[in-house]
């Protein structure tokens, strides 16, 4: 309960930031790992709808002995292909819907179950069951309506989510990867200078910067942009950066 009541506020006052235009006015995804599939928070997502906030939710399910089952019932028939993030195939991996064959009481009215399988990576983490097939598996839940996206569109989008780790990364390199005391309040006030420096890097590369920068990590950043000397002046009414004319 104290974890759904946990992803509750977080998504409170992450939809609190949104501006109203765009909080009434789109489709609003919320993705999750399976610490995000507390039947608790999932229905908070769908009530939100009486506040006018359209939501779905795409969140991880837990590869239980259910599942292995529903699994290992699909016929070949069903898998389709999976794709990239581009829209191309993606290699070796294909998904499959397992609604209905899941007990899902409890959940919301409209709960879908998909499953992507796929040959291992050299060095992957694998169930006794993934060893036993020679496949990876993976679950999630959605509640986005049939004829909303394909099976492997709405995989695809929720792969995406994978983003979140590359922040909690840079997030690392940042400063909240090591903490410079053994007092609670000291580490916490580090914590929220490392947070608005994570905050900062990710508008400065969705907002200012393109190609490599935009992408780059947050040692390149430093070298490449954040540690480049230079001076602001002010002359003429106006504020002017200069930096050395020599500075790649």
């Amino acid at each position: 309960a104290n974890t759904a009541a946990d992803h509750i506020t977080v998504l409170d006052q992450a939809l609190a930031q949104i501006p109203d235009t765009h909080r009434h006015g789109a489709p609003v995804l919320i993705r999750a790992d399976s610490a995000g599939g507390a039947k608790a928070f999932l229905h908070h997502i769908r009530t939100l709808h009486s506040r006018g906030i359209i939501t779905y939710f795409s969140v991880g399910y837990a590869v239980t002995e259910p599942v292995r089952r529903a699994i290992r019932a699909l016929p070949e028939q069903v898998w389709h292909p999976a794709l990239e993030q581009d829209g191309t195939l993606r290699e070796s991996a294909e998904v499959a819907e397992l609604t209905g064959m899941i007990d899902l009481a409890g959940y919301p009215d409209g709960t879908r179950v998909i499953v992507r399988r796929e040959r291992p990576h050299p060095g992957a983490q694998l169930s006794l069951f993934d060893l036993d097939e020679g496949m990876r598996h993976q679950v999630f839940l959605t509640d986005t309506p049939y004829g909303q996206g394909s099976v492997q569109h709405l995989e695809a989008r929720h792969r995406a989510h994978a983003r979140v780790e590359d922040r909690i990364r840079s997030g690392k390199t940042t400063g909240f990867g090591r903490f410079p005391s053994r007092h609670f309040q000291i580490n916490a006030v580090w914590l929220e200078l490392a947070l608005t420096g994570a905050d900062l890097l990710a508008w400065t590369q969705t907002l200012l910067l393109e190609g490599d920068l935009a992408t780059a990590e947050p040692k390149k950043l430093r070298y490449r942009l954040l540690h480049t000397a230079a001076r602001i002046t002010r002359g003429g009414r106006r504020l002017r950066l200069r930096i050395s004319a020599t500075w790649p």
